[in-house]
């Protein structure tokens, strides 16, 4: 049977999702405590998308192939359904940084990474010193000038699309910086820090981390509006493009299509894929 998990993390001593001999990565951790419930030598998960070192989710989504036998022996003397029992029994060895929100059967067709058609993250700043909150720099970014959001919405417009983000990106050999961004915008939560909403199909190495900060040049008035959609004309890093700190970046959601359209979904994502690499 499939898996599909829903966890949730506090990025900054992670290195990153995918794991990394000697290193302590979210996927490493995650997998030595399924395979401690699961009561197997060692499991391997997939996830709809890789997070990098520092970078928080609440919203991430994995699955994993188990035998159905090895899900109901688990459960041991617990008398909840065996999925909320593995769910409990996981939570209860990983470390409080790292949670499991749910863990239930996956539809027919489902891909934790192929299936989805889109990743959402929010990137959080406090522009002000009346906005500074200890309790929250974990994944706030403090920034000490105001930020003119009408501005960086303005810049974001142009950005959306079907477009090449090469110079938003760290370039990765034989792969694509081709990306359909569905949506960049910002605004003001209930504390009064800025937030940036991100949505597009996938992101590349870096991309939200240098949006960001190719946007808060323009919001603190060091760049036209005009400037983030030129540097992306120009398809090559730009010196002038600063990538952001890591930590005020959250992975907040995951959509995928009704239960009917998983397995096309995967399908078309997964041949995208393979004519990327070939």
């Amino acid at each position: 049977m499939r898996l599909r998990i829903d966890c949730a993390y506090d990025g900054a001593d992670f290195s990153g999702w995918a794991a990394q001999p000697t290193l302590r990565t979210v996927q490493g951790t995650l997998e030595a405590a399924l395979a401690t419930a699961l009561r197997v030598p060692e499991v391997r998960v997939t996830v709809a998308g890789r997070t990098d070192a520092g970078v928080h989710a609440r919203g991430q989504v994995a699955h994993l192939d188990v035998d159905p036998d090895l899900v109901t022996s688990s459960a041991g003397r617990s008398t909840d359904p065996p999925l909320d029992a593995l769910a409990l029994r996981v939570d209860g060895i990983l470390p409080p940084d790292l949670r499991v929100r749910r863990i239930s059967e996956a539809p027919a067709g489902f891909d934790a990474r192929f299936s989805a058609v889109w990743r959402r993250y929010a990137y959080r700043i406090a522009d002000a010193q009346e906005l500074a909150d200890p309790l929250v720099r974990g994944h706030v970014l403090t920034w000490p000038r105001r930020l003119d959001l009408d501005a960086m919405n303005a810049a974001s417009a142009p950005l959306v699309g079907l477009q090449d983000f090469a110079a938003f990106c760290k370039q990765r050999e034989g792969a694509t910086t081709v990306r359909t961004l569905l949506d960049l915008s910002w605004s003001r939560d209930e504390a009064g820090r800025a937030v940036g909403s991100v949505r597009a199909d996938a992101f590349c190495h870096n991309m939200v981390r240098a949006l960001v900060g190719s946007l808060i040049a323009v919001g603190e008035g060091r760049r036209p509006t005009t400037w983030p959609a030129e540097v992306m004309a120009g398809r090559r890093r730009d010196a002038g493009v600063r990538v952001v700190h890591a930590h005020g970046l959250t992975l907040e959601e995951v959509g995928y299509p009704d239960d009917t359209e998983l397995a096309a979904q995967a399908d078309r994502a997964r041949a995208k894929r393979e004519a990327i690499d070939a």
